[in-house]
């Protein structure tokens, strides 16, 4: 029970990597608030959840990561109804992948906006109650392909890229208030996006990797549970490569 009694928010955890990380989260004790753009595609995981761990640990809060007034008024009411938030999960994410010379303007500013600006939104709001605390978490899910690029996703590995410095500047603002900022950059992960693939596709991804195979979700739920945790006292300011050494 290393979350035991932690207040977490997960931004996008009704479906994917957030979906895991949510259920590792209420697996280790923690209280978990869900901020998700739609209930009803939330409404049957919420339910699930609840019925395993019950309906005082599991909450859901409807708002785009990109509506700071609605980020605002989820994380007020979080505080007000626990006092605290002690780990905040930038999660949420979108692809909207194309060649740069046929992406619109629109494709670039939709990805930049929910991946990066949507992590800055709720870091800025919840931190300042982190400050008061004098302790917190923030854990970004960020991607390999912000460390490595990858042909016909400059959007999504621009943004991606961007949460690595955010990560690595909002920690150097914070350690000192017993803050830690950490980022995740997971690989090729077996999700429905992958699933959606051929075979063809995805046997070519899984030569460039060199363990031979995709991760899974639970992979990243395990690493974000030890960031989160207390076996990561120490650690401020690093991205966790979780990509089965494609970053080699």
């Amino acid at each position: 029970m290393k979350l035991n009694d932690k207040v977490c928010l997960v931004t996008g955890g009704a479906s994917g990597i957030g979906k895991k990380i949510s259920e590792y989260f209420l697996v280790e004790g923690a209280k978990v608030y869900i901020i998700d753009i739609s209930y009803e595609a939330a409404e049957s995981v919420i339910a699930g959840f609840e019925n395993i761990f019950g309906k005082d640990r599991i909450y859901f809060k409807k708002a785009s990561v990109t509506d700071q007034a609605a980020i605002e008024q989820c994380i007020g009411e979080i505080i007000a109804a626990e006092g605290t938030i002690d780990v905040l999960v930038n999660n949420a994410g979108i692809t909207a992948d194309n060649l740069l010379l046929r992406m619109s303007l629109e494709d670039w500013k939709k990805v930049i906006d929910i991946n990066l600006t949507g992590a800055f939104i709720c870091s800025k709001s919840a931190i300042r109650h982190m400050v008061k605390n004098k302790s917190g978490r923030i854990i970004n899910i960020s991607s390999i392909v912000g460390v490595r690029g990858n042909a016909g996703q400059c959007n999504y590995s621009a943004s991606k890229a961007g949460l690595i410095g955010f990560t690595k500047s909002l920690a150097k603002e914070v350690a000192i208030r017993n803050i830690n900022v950490n980022a995740i950059a997971p690989g090729y992960i077996e999700t429905e996006m992958t699933a959606r693939l051929g075979e063809k596709i995805k046997e070519s991804l899984i030569n460039t990797i060199p363990s031979g195979k995709l991760g899974k979700p639970e992979d990243v739920a395990k690493a974000a549970i030890f960031l989160a945790g207390p076996d990561s006292d120490y650690i401020t300011g690093t991205v966790l490569s979780l990509d089965g050494g494609m970053g080699i």
